[in-house]
């Protein structure tokens, strides 16, 4: 007798939840922050962070506007950002930037992304992105009416996180000592 083959639980999968892009400043500083989210996303829309707490060194006070944001949950949209962003960093993320349910990673310089040009209103800015890991069953935790529970074995694993990267983005993930861009850091000077 043959063995069946059994089909991968569907349940099991790992799909791309959203991606959070986030920018942080006051002032001056914040306007030209929710203009560079409002041309890297195009027909998003920019929601400002006001602050919790109080930061003497950086001017901020409670109730302060301190930031920017932007959610995309497009999955076309998310894939062609990210193999853009993916090419800024060289295709390499670091070890500890990936954790349970998702990964965050920080752009230097938004003209280092391909596509993106410099905007002299601008200047030179960075900002940061949050790639969050779902698998199905999630609206059970998140819905209003007959909230269930969502189980531990539910979370996807950084290993699991870090598969999919490699497979579908050809990311390369490296140890802390190990980076591209510490080497250029070198060579520059």
């Amino acid at each position: 007798m043959e063995k069946k083959k059994t089909k991968p639980n569907p349940m099991r999968e790992i799909e791309i939840e959203k991606l959070v892009l986030n920018c942080g400043g006051t002032d001056d500083k914040l306007e030209k922050a929710a203009k560079l989210l409002k041309m890297i996303t195009k027909d998003r829309i920019v929601h400002q962070i006001k602050s919790k707490k109080r930061i003497p060194a950086f001017g901020i006070s409670p109730g302060k506007k301190s930031g920017c944001k932007v959610t995309i949950r497009d999955k076309e949209k998310i894939i062609d950002l990210l193999k853009r962003f993916f090419a800024a960093l060289d295709n390499e993320l670091k070890k500890k930037q990936i954790t349970e349910n998702h990964v965050s990673f920080g752009i230097r310089e938004y003209i280092e992304v391909p596509g993106l040009e410099y905007d002299r209103e601008i200047g030179i800015l960075g900002f940061e992105a949050s790639l969050v890991f779902k698998r199905k069953g999630k609206r059970v935790k998140m819905r209003k009416i007959k909230r269930g529970k969502y189980p531990k074995r539910q979370s996807v694993t950084a290993q699991e996180i870090t598969d999919f990267l490699i497979k579908n983005f050809g990311v390369e993930i490296v140890e802390e000592n190990d980076s591209k861009w510490l080497e250029k850091s070198i060579e520059a000077v």
